[in-house]
C-alpha cells in the first residue's frame, strides 16, 4: 500500500479505494467503487503512486487504474503466467513463474536513472528486465520499498536495485558497495542461506530481512539502514533499530525467543511490527531442568568452579565426550572462566547464544573444534528429534505392565509381564512433572535406571507420548489406531504434569482432523 492512499478488496470482486490526502474538516474521505467486472476474481491489488493502483486477475492480464477510473491493459506473452506483483512509489515490478521478471514504470531496475517527480511519471508497456537473463539468475521472490527492489534467486543469491545500490548482496566481507557495521567481525557470516525463504519489510527509515530456513528460525537476518549500512546476524537474532544516525551507531541486537515462530513481520513509518506465534516448549522445559541443577549425573568445570550438567544432552549436542570436553575447555593450560562456561552450557540446553561477548563463546567453540556460528544442522531442535533414535545413548527404561490373560499368576514381578521403553532420564525430567515428583521421592537418582509405569495406558500410547517429549509432534498412520490413541492421551497434558502452553492437544486436534474422529 501507499503512503497516501489506501486499497480494500471485499468479496475479491469489488475494489474500493480512497486518498488519505482528500481528508477534510476532519472528516474521512469519501470511498470511491473502481469499475471492476464482478463476474472476475481479483487474484491482487498493488497501489503505486496515488491515486493509481495495478489489478491482477488472469494468468498474464493486468489491468492499470488511473485517476477517474482510466484503465489500461497490459498483457505478457502467452506462455508466461503471472506469481506475484509489487508495488514501490513509481514502478511496479512483475514475478512470472519462469523466473523472470517484467517492469511497468519509467525506471528499468539496475540502470542507474534518476527517480522522476510523480507528476512526470510516464507509463510504457511491460518490458523484461534483461538483467536477470543476461546473468543466467531465476528469481524465486522478489519484495519493492518505496524506491528499491530486493529479489531472491537462485542459489540463494540475493540481489537488490534502489536509488543507490544496484547489483548483488553479498554475504562475505569482500562485498563490494556495502558499508558493513563495526560489530560485524564479532558476529561472523552464515556461509549459506540454503533452504531459506526471504520476508521483507520496508519503512521509510529502515528496512528488515529476514532470512528464514523454511521450517524454523535459524539463520538470522539482515538490516539496511538509510545510511546504507548492512548487519547478518546470528540464528535466532535480529537487528531492529528505526532511530540509528551516524555512520558508526549500531543497532540494537534483539532475539527471538526460540518457543516462537516468526509469522510475519511488517513496518510502518517509524516502527517496525514483529508478529510471533507460540511454537513449542521445549526450550523452555531444558532450560527450567538446567537453571534447577536437578537430577545431573555429571560435573564439568575447574576445581573452584563445578558446574553440574546431564551427560546424555551435552556429549549428543557437541558429539563429543564428557572427557574431551572437560580435557579441552579445563586443562592445566587453559581453563575457560564460570561465564563462558555458563553461556556455552545455555546454548546445549537451549539454544542460546548470549548477546554480551560473543567473542568468548567463539572461543570456546574454537577450543572444542566446533563450527561457530553453529550450522543449521545443529540445533537443539534437530538435535533432540534425533536423539530419539540413538538407543545406545538412552540411560533409562519405563516398565510397562502387558496384559496377560492366558497367564493367572499373581507374581507382578514375573519379567515376562513387562515390556521395557527405553528413554533418556533427562528428558523425562524436563518434560514430565509426574517423572519429576516419583523421582524426588528416590534418594540415590542416578543409580536409578527403571521405573515402572502405574498409569494404567497402554504401551502403543505411552510410546507416542516418549516420542512426543522428544519431537513436540505426533504423527499417526490408520493402522496405529488413531481413534483410540487420541482417547489415551486426551488427559496427558494433565496427568503427567506437562507444560500447560504445550502443544500436545493441537497436535492431537490435527491427528483428529486428519482421520476425520468425531
Amino acid at each position: 500500500m501507499s503512503n497516501s492512499s489506501s486499497l480494500y478488496i471485499t468479496g475479491f470482486k469489488k475494489v474500493f479505494s480512497f486518498l488519505t490526502q482528500e481528508k477534510k474538516n476532519n472528516n474521512l474521505p469519501k470511498w470511491t467503487e473502481s469499475k471492476i467486472k464482478k463476474t472476475q476474481t481479483i487474484k491482487k491489488i498493488v497501489s503505486g503512486n496515488p491515486p493509481n493502483f495495478l489489478v491482477w486477475k488472469k494468468p498474464n492480464k493486468l489491468e492499470f487504474y488511473q485517476k477517474d477510473n482510466e484503465k489500461r491493459k497490459y498483457q505478457l506473452p502467452k506462455k508466461e503466467k503471472i506469481k506475484d506483483i509489487v508495488s514501490s512509489f513509481q514502478t511496479y515490478q512483475i514475478l512470472t513463474e519462469s523466473g523472470k521478471v517484467w517492469s511497468l514504470a519509467n525506471e528499468n531496475p539496475f540502470k542507474e536513472v534518476p527517480l522522476l517527480d510523480a507528476d512526470q511519471s510516464t507509463f510504457e508497456e511491460i518490458r523484461p528486465v534483461t538483467f536477470f537473463e543476461e546473468k543466467k539468475l531465476f528469481v524465486n521472490s522478489l519484495v519493492m520499498g518505496f524506491a528499491s527492489c530486493y529479489y531472491l534467486c537462485n542459489g540463494d543469491q540475493l540481489y537488490a536495485s534502489g536509488s543507490n545500490y544496484q547489483g548483488r548482496l553479498g554475504i562475505g566481507r569482500k562485498s563490494k558497495g556495502l558499508k558493513l557495521c563495526l560489530f560485524m567481525s564479532k558476529i561472523g557470516f552464515p556461509k549459506s542461506l540454503q533452504e531459506v525463504m526471504l520476508r521483507i519489510s520496508i519503512s521509510s527509515q529502515a528496512t528488515l530481512i529476514f532470512c528464514i530456513p523454511v521450517e524454523t528460525i535459524e539463520m538470522g537476518s539482515s538490516l539496511r539502514l538509510p545510511e546504507n549500512k548492512w548487519a547478518w546476524c546470528p540464528k535466532n537474532h535480529f537487528y531492529l533499530d528505526t532511530t540509528t544516525q551516524g555512520e558508526e551507531s549500531c543497532p540494537t541486537v534483539n532475539r527471538i525467543n526460540p518457543n516462537f515462530d516468526l509469522i510475519r513481520i511488517a513496518c510502518g513509518s517509524n516502527i517496525s511490527f514483529i508478529h510471533l506465534d507460540f511454537k513449542n516448549t521445549l526450550f523452555e522445559d531444558l532450560r527450567i531442568l538446567f537453571h534447577s541443577k536437578k537430577f545431573c549425573d555429571c560435573e564439568i568445570g575447574n576445581l573452584k568452579n563445578q558446574t553440574p550438567v546431564h551427560k546424555a544432552l551435552v556429549e549428543f549436542r557437541t558429539k563429543l565426550t564428557i572427557d574431551h570436553i572437560q580435557k579441552k575447555l579445563f586443562g592445566e593450560k587453559k581453563s575457560i572462566n564460570k561465564e563462558q562456561t555458563l553461556d556455552f552450557l545455555k546454548w546445549v540446553y537451549y539454544d542460546e547464544i548470549s548477546d554480551k561477548d560473543i567473542n568468548k563463546l567463539e572461543q570456546t567453540f574454537n577450543l572444542l573444534k566446533l563450527t561457530y556460528p553453529p550450522s543449521v544442522d545443529n540445533t537443539l531442535e534437530k538435535d533432540i528429534a534425533q536423539l530419539y533414535k540413538d538407543d545406545d545413548s538412552k540411560d533409562f527404561k519405563i516398565m510397562v505392565k502387558i496384559d496377560d490373560q492366558e497367564d493367572d499368576n499373581d507374581d507382578e514381578d514375573k519379567e515376562g509381564n513387562y515390556e521395557e521403553i527405553p528413554v533418556h532420564k533427562f528428558i523425562l525430567l524436563a518434560r514430565s512433572g509426574l517423572f519429576r515428583s516419583m523421582f524426588d521421592q528416590v534418594n540415590e537418582i542416578n543409580n536409578l535406571n527403571k521405573v515402572q509405569d502405574y498409569t494404567n495406558k497402554s504401551i502403543e500410547s505411552l510410546k507416542i507420548l516418549i516420542k512426543y517429549f522428544y519431537t513436540d509432534s505426533i504423527k499417526l498412520t490408520a493402522e496405529e489406531e488413531p481413534e483410540f490413541i487420541v482417547d489415551e492421551l486426551s488427559d496427558a497434558v494433565e496427568y503427567y504434569q506437562l507444560n500447560d502452553q504445550c502443544n500436545l492437544e493441537s497436535e492431537l486436534l490435527k491427528i483428529k482432523k486428519q482421520f476425520d474422529l468425531d
